[in-house]
């Protein structure tokens, strides 16, 4: 009795880690979901050998409330920025052509991670349900500290904030919910 007890227990256990995980999908996966049901995109433009990608990846995607929150609202992709993906966007196509799959640490950039603005990394990146570029996010992120950019892209508030000083106004008055 006491081991069907623990299976149950671990299998549960097991389900609430794995309810909490980021479903990410290829940018090519997330474009063609989009196209039979529209919704943001979410992009994670990381790279194999950066620290703090590692510690967004642990910290901030394995939050509960953000792995949530991402889930409902975008479709979300894990883009290696200096992998050799081949990624159709907008009737173009992105490449590494100088990836080396020797290179242990840094590789080339990826086009695509040009095309975006990705100049350091992390680097999240947003776009609309069209597959329109919205902006770029830079850098190491809590769980907190990201909330306002996932909830004003999903709400469509950034279209509301035109300049720097409603920007402020808005993440004065910006009650985050997430918990660490």
């Amino acid at each position: 009795m006491k081991k069907i007890f623990l299976f149950i227990l671990f299998a549960f256990s097991i389900s609430a880690i794995q309810a909490q995980e980021i479903k990410w999908m290829s940018m090519n996966e997330a474009l063609k979901a989009q196209k039979e049901n529209p919704k943001k995109i979410f992009v994670d433009a990381y790279t194999t050998w950066c620290g703090p990608c590692k510690l967004l990846d642990k910290n901030t995607f394995g939050n509960k409330d953000v792995a949530e929150y991402i889930n409902k609202h975008y479709y979300a992709v894990k883009f290696n920025a200096e992998g050799n993906e081949i990624i159709n966007f907008k009737d173009k196509v992105f490449k590494n052509p100088n990836y080396d799959p020797e290179r242990k640490g840094r590789n080339a950039v990826h086009q695509f991670a040009l095309a975006m603005g990705v100049n350091a990394y992390p680097t999240m990146v947003f776009f609309d349900e069209t597959g329109a570029f919205l902006s770029p996010v830079k850098g190491y992120l809590t769980p907190e500290k990201l909330e306002i950019f996932l909830k004003v892209f999903a709400t469509d508030d950034y279209k509301k904030v035109k300049s720097d000083e409603e920007w402020k106004k808005y993440q004065e008055e910006f009650e985050g919910t997430f918990s660490s």
